[in-house]
């Protein structure tokens, strides 16, 4: 092999070597938007079990929107049609009835 040769296989491998060495690098501080520090604020404000399943959730089976998107998301339980109860997260104290007048259509939206 010649020297030429040989140097352009070691450069090769230096620049995937150094390519390859970068996907495992620190990652850029990124910012949140103001919208996703303001969800994230809002659901910090809950205790961390309920965070989590808040989070597990992540969206009101009334409108649809983002949980913590309207501030501190409420907890609630409704009763389905057996009778049986369920742990809901809503974006806002509005929807409450909405989902006891109707527990069923929107228990189905949380189970999709």
């Amino acid at each position: 092999m010649s020297r030429w040769t040989m140097f352009l296989c070691g450069l090769a491998a230096l620049v995937i070597s150094a390519s390859l060495a970068g996907c495992g690098g620190k990652k850029a501080d990124v910012k949140p938007s103001p919208e996703e520090a303001k969800i994230q604020a809002a659901l910090a404000e809950l205790p961390a079990a309920d965070r989590a399943a808040a989070e597990k959730q992540g969206v009101c089976p009334v409108s649809g929107e983002r949980l913590g998107s309207m501030g501190k998301p409420p907890k609630i339980t409704v009763k389905d049609s057996k009778g049986q109860d369920h742990e809901v997260f809503l974006c806002c104290s509005g929807c409450e009835d909405t989902i006891k007048n109707d527990p069923d259509t929107y228990l189905a939206k949380l189970n999709k």
